[in-house]
């Protein structure tokens, strides 16, 4: 990343060294991403850098051998790491968020949690969790799964089907929610991959191509007891925590990242071109320069709102519930500028924005992905008229 305006929000050297780390890695992957893309092709060598790097503990529990790094350092990571491929950093933000979050609410059988981190760390491992289903809805919308688990001798049997299942091509095991069978309960539960599960590569879309977010058929596999990690609302598998879900600012922080790259293009390209009409590039003329400072207006009102977040959801661990509503405009927020700024950058180089031999096309079509990603802008509102309405109530 470049800029001032980026560098502001790196407070210490340890969030200097986190933020150094993911611009090595995001200028690498930055020359592979065009081929990626274009190819829809899993980005296994991206991987296999990360997992060298050590990134994918970066919020394992310090006690199984992690970093255990907070949310916002998580954020400075993860923006810098789209810079160089959103598709990438979309995929591993579901496993770093998701260990960040099960290190918050610790509701795993300690054994197999204990288990599952100490892989991560010695094997590079990772996890992610597959909710959504082609008729069930959007699980953030309490869509109920279709996927249906029956107990049998020594643990459960699971069919299923599973869409978007961002990291499938490289898991070899991932949590599945699935109705239990006779009972309105849903539970989630960790699946090893076996005969029983299948890749079915449908991911071949405009935006974010080399996620590998197929779908994953699950006919009748096998889950022994102990992989049972929780049944919503009951007994001790129930979270003890509720973390407001602020692990989910993973998703913000990714396509802000690619609005910073769009950015950073978009001003190099005005401070160097300069058509045969003109005697000095188009940095000088005042339409530009207007475009350019309502990006930078719409990059710092997203940045500043986004880390002053995750910062209190860092330092007040007893408000991470209560701070549900800003997490989720955090999202609406960011998402909403990263598409603008990207369709500014789009605009100050013009008709050559278009083209796939330049990376704002790319940028164009993945950060459009922001819109899909929960919470819906729709919820969010949804969420804040809630909260005024009950602070209203509770005032009379």
């Amino acid at each position: 990343m470049t800029g001032k305006s980026a560098d502001c929000f790196i407070r210490n050297d340890r969030e200097a060294r986190i933020a150094a780390r993911a611009d090595r890695l995001a200028a690498i992957f930055a020359k592979r991403a065009a081929a990626h893309d274009r190819a829809g092709s899993f980005p296994f060598d991206n991987f296999a850098d990360l997992m060298q790097d050590g990134y994918l503990k970066l919020t394992v529990p310090k006690e199984f051998g992690g970093d255990e790094i907070s949310l916002y350092e998580m954020l400075l990571a993860q923006e810098r790491l789209a810079a160089g491929d959103g598709s990438t950093a979309l995929a591993v933000g579901w496993h770093v968020g998701l260990m960040l979050h099960w290190r918050v609410v610790r509701n795993w059988p300690p054994d197999l949690f204990a288990r599952i981190c100490r892989d991560v760390v010695e094997a590079g491992k990772m996890l992610n969790q597959f909710s959504s289903e082609p008729l069930g809805g959007s699980p953030s919308r309490g869509g109920k799964p279709k996927t249906l688990a029956v107990r049998t001798d020594g643990g459960w049997r699971i069919s299923g089907r599973k869409t978007f299942s961002t990291l499938s091509p490289i898991l070899d095991r991932f949590i599945v929610s699935a109705t239990i069978d006779g009972t309105d309960s849903v539970g989630e539960f960790l699946v090893e991959k076996s005969d029983a599960v299948t890749i079915e590569e449908t991911w071949d879309t405009l935006g974010m191509r080399a996620t590998g977010s197929h779908d994953v058929v699950l006919d009748q596999a096998f889950v022994p007891e102990s992989h049972l990690i929780s049944i919503k609302g009951e007994g001790a598998g129930k979270a003890a925590t509720d973390d407001g879900g602020g692990w989910l600012l993973h998703i913000p922080a990714c396509y802000l990242g690619i609005a910073q790259a769009a950015r950073d293009y978009a001003i190099r390209f005005a401070s160097r071109y300069q058509p045969n009409s003109l005697n000095y590039p188009i940095a000088q003329l005042p339409h530009i320069q207007q475009q350019i400072g309502n990006m930078e207006e719409e990059l710092l009102v997203a940045r500043t709102f986004l880390y002053s977040v995750a910062d209190r959801w860092d330092k007040f661990p007893e408000q991470r519930s209560a701070l549900r509503p800003e997490l989720g405009l955090a999202k609406k927020l960011v998402t909403n500028n990263a598409l603008l700024i990207v369709d500014r950058a789009m605009r100050i180089a013009g008709g050559a924005s278009l083209s796939r031999s330049v990376p704002l096309e790319r940028y164009y079509r993945d950060v459009r992905a922001g819109l899909h990603n929960p919470p819906m802008d729709d919820a969010v509102v949804r969420m804040l008229a809630l909260r005024a309405l009950d602070e209203a109530a509770e005032g009379n």
